[in-house]
């Protein structure tokens, strides 16, 4: 059974399908068959990392020194199937392609991007990228890390959290406060196969979401590196916000993955699961159910592909990219939960995915901005007033 009931397969080329089908067949082939186990243990896979490069999918929006240079419908295509199979597989093609490699792309040296794309790309060297604090999570600006210039070098102080990869990183993107504002850096974790002294990433267990996934907390206590470390053209909020908005982007297709395959799963068990002597599918309230979940996921799936276009088409602004965020984020939760609920005692199985993947939206609606301040962006689009420090 189909949930496209908009046919918006015809919408997609020829080239953004045989996409979906090539990402499809590797989350069939490397990611369902395990992600359970995953889950349970609390394990992120890192020999999935070059299976992900190969399939060019690692900084996929990107051109040249070694990324695919696929178009934004595409990417956004992918990272849908990514989440299929679960949001922290997606996270992590996010945190690498999205965020670090895009920040070393659009603000890093030449040199810089030779020294670090390649590898990331293929998967070969994992990346992170440190803005988060402690105490400044939807306030990026209140940032206290900073960054101060000792002779030809810097010096980096502070603490990030909830920093993706950061334990497996052979690059931590560093975002600073300096006497001249925001800046970028790159921090090699290890040096001749020996830690960085004053860099130290300690995941952050146990969690109840994103368990296939790896977050940290960062510590940088005296962290020295040169100045070809600095990011030269990072300069500001702006230079982060601009990786965030790469990453929101791809959250708004991503999300409805997550969601896509709930519905999927709560279809199919519908179909199977007999009560008082019918199938479950032939109840006027489990219909009435998945009618409600097809209808928004539809919705939310043009949204997506509208924004993508627009991308595609150099007209992306940064409100629509909040609202594919939010309406992603909303729907697919409420998709998730609701199909848990159909499954019925059944749907706190690991057997069965909805459940796993409403506890993973919670993170994914968390993180790259909050409701709320995805909601005072529209706001401010809306208005023309900033309405996040009223």
């Amino acid at each position: 059974m189909t949930t496209d009931l908009l046919d918006l397969e015809s919408l997609l080329t020829d080239e953004e399908r045989a996409v979906r089908a090539r990402v499809r067949a590797l989350v069939d082939r490397e990611v369902r068959p395990h992600i359970a186990d995953w889950f349970e243990r609390g394990h992120f896979p890192r020999e999935l990392a070059p299976v992900l490069g190969e399939a060019g999918l690692l900084g996929m929006h990107l051109t040249g020194h070694g990324c695919a240079g696929r178009s934004a419908v595409e990417y956004g295509i992918a990272m849908q199937e990514l989440e299929a199979g679960d949001s922290g597989i997606r996270t992590f093609v996010s945190v690498q392609g999205s965020l670090a490699m895009t920040a070393i792309a659009k603000h890093g040296s030449e040199e810089q991007r030779q020294q670090w794309l390649p590898r990331m790309a293929a998967g070969e060297a994992i990346g992170c990228f440190g803005l988060t604090e402690p105490g400044a999570g939807s306030d990026p600006g209140a940032m206290t890390t900073f960054a101060r210039r000792d002779g030809d070098d810097w010096v980096l102080d502070g603490a990030k959290r909830w920093i993706g990869l950061a334990s497996i990183a052979d690059v931590a993107v560093i975002w600073a406060q300096t006497e001249e504002g925001v800046r970028g850096f790159l921090v090699e974790t290890s040096a001749q196969g020996r830690p960085t002294p004053g860099f130290t990433a300690t995941p952050i267990e146990p969690k109840l979401s994103m368990r296939a996934s790896i977050q940290c907390d960062i510590v940088l206590d005296g962290v020295r590196v040169p100045e070809s470390a600095r990011l030269p053209e990072a300069r500001g909020l702006r230079a982060p916000f601009e990786c965030l908005n790469e990453a929101r982007y791809g959250i708004a297709w991503g999300a409805l993955g997550a969601g896509r395959d709930a519905l999927e799963v709560a279809l199919a068990y519908a179909g199977e699961r007999e009560v008082f002597g019918r199938p479950l599918a032939g109840m006027q309230l489990t219909q009435a159910r998945l009618a409600e979940m097809v209808l928004a996921l539809q919705q939310a799936q043009l949204l997506a592909l509208h924004l993508g276009r627009r991308k595609d088409a150099g007209l992306l602004r940064p409100h629509e990219i909040s609202m594919g965020k939010l309406a992603s984020c909303r729907t697919a939760i409420e998709i998730a939960r609701e199909a848990r609920a159909l499954l019925g005692g059944n749907g706190v199985s690991l057997e069965h995915s909805p459940m796993r993947h409403a506890a993973n939206l919670e993170s994914v609606r968390t993180y790259e901005g909050t409701d709320e301040v995805h909601t005072l962006v529209i706001g401010q689009a809306l208005t023309g007033i900033a309405a996040f420090r009223g």
